[in-house]
């Protein structure tokens, strides 16, 4: 299998700059050719010496329907390549993006310049949810001016990827982080009661820095869910949520244990009090996030039944 590195990206995303840094790196220089497949042509070039020096050829493919099995490998067979690098067309949706068989993703990493992120995840939020969901990073640069808003950016990458790393960068180099002062609840109330927003933020929150709620009690509306062959005395409850667009909806919950699980109907709504655990359940092949129900009180839905990000 023909190893391929994609990289995502709308244009001037900073494709280019990542492309060249990789390139240059002394881990990079590795026997054989390299294939640089360009599905566009940006500001930034590659400087030929820098191609030379890690034995790159260049293809360019201008016209999405030469992105085809047939072209690739026509590609492939002319140059006989060790790994195949793709910087791909940000303009075109790459749920389309058809690879010969003998080729395999090893790695597909997104770039966002974080001062236009707010502009695409607006009016191209479907053509941006397909590039990251499948992305193991995204790098968010160029987000000097932007630094108050890293928080939502990022819950808005996790709503559609939640396994991805998200990177930010600024002109110094890569921002730690810390995003506890911005939660929109109290994390040293006796109850942390969630609310649309919150319920959101805390689910995505979790999965990052679990340590945060582990012994606390938390209390939410939310949904009965009922998986088959789930454990007696646990169900999940938990929200369905917009992550791109009004076709792509997800559920957000973690199990919970309660003793009256059994008598909990599916899809019904209850109002759960519960201390967040870290416990090894089989589902998340290893330890995550495990609720143990103080109280499950049957309740109305919510006038918002579906919860966003943005």
């Amino acid at each position: 299998m023909k190893p391929v590195y994609v990289i995502n990206g709308f244009l001037e995303s900073g494709k280019t700059e990542f492309i060249n840094f990789t390139l240059g790196q002394n881990y990079f220089q590795v026997r054989g050719k390299t294939l640089l497949l360009l599905c566009e042509e940006g500001e930034n070039e590659y400087d030929p010496e820098l191609l030379k020096k890690s034995r790159t050829e260049v293809e360019l493919i201008e016209q999405e329907e030469d992105f085809n099995p047939a072209h690739l490998t026509e590609l492939e067979k002319k140059h006989r390549p060790e790994r195949i690098i793709i910087e791909y067309n940000g303009m075109w949706n790459y749920k389309n993006a058809v690879l010969p068989k003998s080729w395999k993703i090893e790695q597909q990493i997104t770039t966002i310049d974080g001062s236009t992120f707010p502009m695409y995840y607006t009016n191209m939020r479907s053509l941006l949810a397909e590039m990251i969901r499948k992305s193991e990073m995204i790098i968010f640069n160029r987000c000097d001016t932007v630094r108050d808003q890293l928080n939502s950016y990022k819950r808005n990458i996790k709503a559609v990827n939640a396994s991805a790393d998200v990177v930010f960068e600024d002109s110094k180099g890569e921002i730690d982080e810390i995003f506890e002062e911005d939660l929109p609840f109290d994390l040293n109330q006796e109850t942390i009661v969630l609310d649309n927003q919150g319920y959101g933020i805390w689910y995505l929150d979790s999965m990052d820095h679990l340590e945060r709620y582990i012994g606390k009690k938390l209390q939410f509306v939310a949904m009965v869910l009922k998986p088959e062959k789930f454990p007696r005395g646990y169900f999940v409850p938990g929200r369905m949520a917009m992550t791109c667009c009004a076709e792509d909806m997800a559920f957000l919950g973690y199990a919970c244990e309660f003793p009256g699980a059994d008598a909990l109907k599916q899809r019904e709504w209850v109002k759960v009090t519960a201390t967040v655990a870290k416990e090894y359940w089989a589902d998340y092949k290893g330890e995550g996030p495990i609720l143990h129900a103080v109280s499950v009180e049957k309740t109305k839905a919510p006038k918002d039944p579906v919860i966003s990000f943005s």
